[in-house]
């Protein structure tokens, strides 16, 4: 069996073209579908077996492309045919050239095209490091597609609506063109074959078989990227497709040697899915040996395997096959899986990292406990969630790519689980300071029965440079504060700074211990604590405080044509542009730097989102703090208060 990974972005066809590629032949088997996010479909084609991962489009589904790819043999990149629509594809086409998976690129809907295939052919060169290389030509009738010539077999076919279609002789108009197009395409395979560059040297005319070939070779090593046409809709191109899968796609033993996967790696998980009344399930390809039901795989046994309809029982996987483990809760997706254990897939598989963020809080108090246990499942079976806990409210934080994917979640967590949730904004970490260096005295005296408590002492709280923290020093002379009670005044101090007077955990001071007084039987330690802690609040108080906000380094990954319009982006959300330069492993693609405050990170998304066509994304990491302006206050308050 040979696997493929369907993918491109949305509304581009993909899912018409797995239904006509499974179409080709008889096919009753029905398709595994997660709803959302992907769909499994396997069928035969030329008394073969074939799977075909179908990925739903769009920035939200993205990390599901990894596991996804990992488990396939190759990959089938599913264009629009409109030369704008090519930067829609580049995140596609950079993960595929990270993965470095064969690829042959389906430019659909040809017969609507709205531009010429060599403009969008030239559109999509931009972001594939690899050359794409034409493999037909469109056969027109004035401006209307018709068919399309086959540059390795030069032959002609004339499409038919629904219907498979048939050869012709290639008009005469077309001979020139189709010359000129077999020309470039034999010189850019002869790049990687010496054979047939000393054939075109001698002007010697390649034989078709040759050409196949080589074609078949360079596609499994990734050497160049073809380019087929067709319409799904109209079942234009299938069978061409299909066939140049068949004979040129490499089988598992070349995936196993691409993904590195040695070691007693046994199996991949490629999709996943909780399912009521059934639980967790994970589609695995065998890579290795054979998978079969009790044995072990990833450290414990395989509880059952089931096919696409998760209740036709399968005996076992043989190598290159794919199941649904049933009952096999500790497999994760995301992992090779050996007998006795799992890895973590190479970097190109891992998903962007999180960027939109919000609390999720059970509507129900009692269902606390079951919504941890359920985030944590879903966790198992989606590489591109994270799962936090918010450090004010202690409640849990959901890392998503986007809101589609947190609208997935919630729906899953009440129809899959059983939990209504509700969900809010996750509030910055702010932090205060002072401005000013103030000079304090506190005495704490308390005497009602017993032992009595006593401790004096004068601090100075000053005013530090950013990101140095807290410091405490002393300048005791003459035993004023014994030596063993100092600890706990700088203790006292720490508990203070715990909460300032505008309620936020206090950073950037120093506290000097400056002179004080003790008493020979009521000083203890407590009182020295109680003492530290008051006189620093008391000092906070009259520092003029201010609100610091975090700032984030924060790294934007956009397609180069929309660099520049990131500049007004980031300047409206008062953040500041470091500047940016070409990415040197990703064709097409720029990295954007820039420092912005936390609190604006969710209209960088939203504006990300419109300004680039949802193909740009961010990581960021804390940078340092920064006073908050006013206006940036009055924000910060209101959405504390909201």
């Amino acid at each position: 069996m040979r696997v493929l990974s369907v993918l491109g972005p949305s509304q581009s066809g993909k899912t018409t073209l797995v239904e006509a590629m499974a179409g080709l032949e008889e096919s009753h088997e029905k398709p595994l579908d997660i709803e959302g996010v992907a769909s499994a479909r396997k069928f035969r084609f030329m008394d073969e077996d074939w799977a075909a991962f179908d990925i739903v489009g769009g920035a939200d589904n993205l990390a599901q492309l990894g596991p996804a790819l990992a488990a396939s043999d190759a990959a089938v990149l599913c264009v629009p045919a409109d030369a704008e629509a090519a930067v829609l594809c580049a995140p596609y086409l950079r993960i595929i050239e990270e993965a470095g998976i064969p690829c042959i690129l389906f430019i659909n809907r040809i017969d609507a095209a709205t531009h010429r295939v060599s403009e969008i052919v030239s559109a999509l060169q931009t972001y594939c490091a690899h050359h794409i290389v034409l493999r037909q030509v469109p056969l027109r009738d004035g401006d209307r597609v018709v068919g399309a010539v086959d540059l390795i077999s030069e032959r002609a076919w004339e499409y038919h609506e629904g219907r498979p279609s048939t050869l012709i002789e290639i008009p005469e108009s077309m001979q020139s063109r189709e010359r000129e197009a077999r020309t470039e395409l034999l010189e850019a395979y002869a790049d990687f074959d010496d054979s047939m560059l000393e054939e075109l040297i001698e002007d010697k005319e390649p034989m078709a078989e040759e050409v196949y070939e080589v074609a078949a070779r360079v596609l499994q090593h990734h050497d160049m990227v073809p380019a087929l046409l067709g319409s799904a809709l109209h079942r234009n191109g299938i069978t061409r497709l299909m066939k140049a899968l068949r004979h040129e796609a490499p089988g598992v033993e070349v995936a196993c040697e691409r993904l590195g996967a040695r070691g007693g790696v046994v199996a991949v998980g490629g999709l996943a899915d909780v399912v009521k009344h059934l639980g967790k399930t994970v589609l695995v390809r065998c890579l290795d040996g054979e998978v079969s039901a009790g044995s072990p795989l990833g450290g414990e046994s395989v509880g059952s395997i089931t096919d696409m309809n998760g209740k036709t029982q399968i005996a076992s996987l043989k190598a290159g096959e794919i199941g649904l483990t049933v009952k096999t809760d500790h497999l994760n997706l995301g992992q090779f899986y050996t007998k006795d254990g799992g890895t973590v897939l190479p970097g190109w598989a891992q998903p962007r990292p999180p960027a939109f963020r919000r609390i999720v809080t059970p509507q129900n108090e009692r269902d606390e406990a079951r919504l941890s246990t359920a985030l944590e499942r879903l966790r198992e079976i989606d590489p591109g969630l994270s799962v936090e806990q918010d450090e004010q409210s202690g409640h849990a934080v959901l890392g998503t790519q986007g809101p589609l994917h947190l609208r997935r979640l919630i729906q899953k967590l009440t129809e899959g689980f059983g939990i209504e949730v509700e969900q809010s904004n996750v509030l910055p970490a702010l932090r205060e300071t002072v401005t000013k260096p103030v000079e304090n005295h506190h005495r704490h005296r308390k005497q009602s029965g017993g032992a009595g408590q006593f401790a004096d002492v004068l601090i100075e709280l000053r005013p530090e440079p950013r990101g140095s923290g807290f410091r405490f020093e002393e300048q005791i002379k003459g035993g004023a504060v014994p030596r063993n009670y100092i600890p706990a005044v700088e203790a006292g101090a720490r508990d203070a700074l715990l909460q300032g007077p505008g309620g936020f955990p206090v950073t950037d001071v120093s506290v000097v211990l400056k002179d004080g007084k003790h008493h020979a039987v009521d000083s203890s330690d407590f009182a020295f604590r109680t003492a530290g802690k008051n006189a620093v609040r008391e000092a906070l108080a009259q520092a003029r405080p201010v609100i610091l906000q975090p700032i984030m380094r924060t790294q934007i990954h956009v397609p180069s044509i929309f660099a520049g319009g990131l500049v007004p982006i980031v300047s409206s959300l008062k953040g500041q542009v470091l500047g940016f330069e070409n990415n040197p492993d990703a064709a097409g693609w720029d990295i954007f730097n820039t420092l912005l405050p936390i609190a604006a990170q969710d209209d960088l998304f939203n504006a990300l989102g419109s300004a680039t066509r949802g193909t740009a994304w961010f990581t960021s990491e804390f940078d340092h703090y920064q006073e908050a302006r006013a206006d940036e206050l009055a924000g910060l308050q209101a959405a504390r208060t909201a």
